[in-house]
């Protein structure tokens, strides 16, 4: 396993290598995605009334599993809880259209013994269907988070009160501790799922399968995939917030659109598409590096470390789980 700093100069370098071939693709085929995320997080909860029946909904079933009301945790989740699935809702045509086509583009592009830039157009289309499944799937893996996440922390809320240790400050410690809790979940989620599409374009194998197989080669890698995802997330961050402060803020001073803030805005959102590039280029340069960690067999099969504890006695074992290479 490469060190966290190594893979980050190979991904820089890579995309560097290939800069026109990058920056080409994230003009046209994340460029539109780009676009309707920024959009979707500046002005869906003005101008929808989806958003408030969200809200209300998340907001009656905080209350109906007894969450105290007063926590000021549960406001600020249910808010941005309700904006996340309006923005989804709203940006879900793009994502699963663009989004999944450049990601597929580019992971064609770098799985090869001596990366081909630009990949042909039938290459990489046929990595559009298993990313499609694994996306499908991601969602049902990110939903089962959420609920778990949720299910604990009404435990843990639910017994405390049982007990009467229910008092304003054990509360606010109790609701930074299952924030997080929630953050800790949800991380190691995203994670896993944004490398089970890298493994179902690298190895054509969507849905479950590729979530599992995530699973198993993160296994001990966690931290360094979460110091690889922090500094591109921390940067898409910083770039929705530049859209907030020149292009929304603009616009509501202004009352109405300018070209000049078109401009702007279609620069930023490239700025994002450039940022949703460089984080897949970093995925695959991660799961090559997981990859090369897993033992290989004289038969052309390689497998993944696994250990199983054996039932009565405290010793462990190695045991494999071997695949055809594709």
């Amino acid at each position: 396993m490469e060190r966290t700093g190594k893979i980050m100069r190979r991904s820089i370098y890579t995309f560097l290598q290939n800069y026109q071939f990058f920056t080409i693709t994230a003009a046209l085929l994340v460029l539109p995605f780009s676009v309707s995320i920024l959009l979707s997080q500046a002005f869906l909860p003005f101008s929808s009334s989806l958003l408030p029946i969200i809200h209300d909904r998340l907001q009656s079933l905080f209350y109906a599993a007894g969450f105290p009301p007063s926590s000021q945790f549960f406001t600020i989740l249910n808010l941005k809880l309700s904006q996340t699935i309006a923005s989804s809702i709203f940006t879900l045509p793009f994502t699963i259209s663009f989004l999944l086509i450049g990601k597929s583009c580019i992971i064609q592009a770098l799985n090869q013994n001596k990366p081909a830039f630009p990949p042909s157009f039938s290459s990489f289309i046929s990595l559009y269907c298993p990313l499609l499944i694994t996306y499908i799937w991601n969602s049902f893996l990110i939903l089962s988070a959420n609920a778990t996440a949720f299910s604990v922390i009404f435990i843990a809320f639910n017994c405390v009160e049982g007990f009467g240790y229910l008092s304003p400050t054990f509360l606010l410690f109790l609701s930074a501790a299952a924030a997080i809790l929630y953050s800790i979940i949800l991380a190691n989620s995203l994670i896993i799922c944004n490398l089970a599409l890298v493994s179902s374009g690298v190895e054509r194998c969507g849905g479950h399968i590729a979530i599992l197989k995530a699973c198993v080669m993160i296994r001990g890698r966690t931290s360094a995939a979460l110091s690889l995802a922090l500094p591109v997330n921390l940067a898409m961050a910083a770039v929705e917030a530049l859209f907030q402060y020149r292009i929304v803020r603009a616009y509501h001073f202004y009352g109405k659109p300018r070209s000049s803030m078109a401009v702007e805005g279609l620069f930023i959102a490239y700025m994002y598409s450039l940022l949703v590039v460089l984080d897949t280029i970093v995925s695959c340069v991660f799961f090559k590096s997981c990859k090369a960690g897993c033992w290989r067999d004289p038969d052309g099969t390689h497998s993944y470390p696994i250990e199983i504890a054996e039932e009565g006695c405290k010793a462990f074992e190695n045991t494999r789980i071997s695949e055809e290479l594709p």
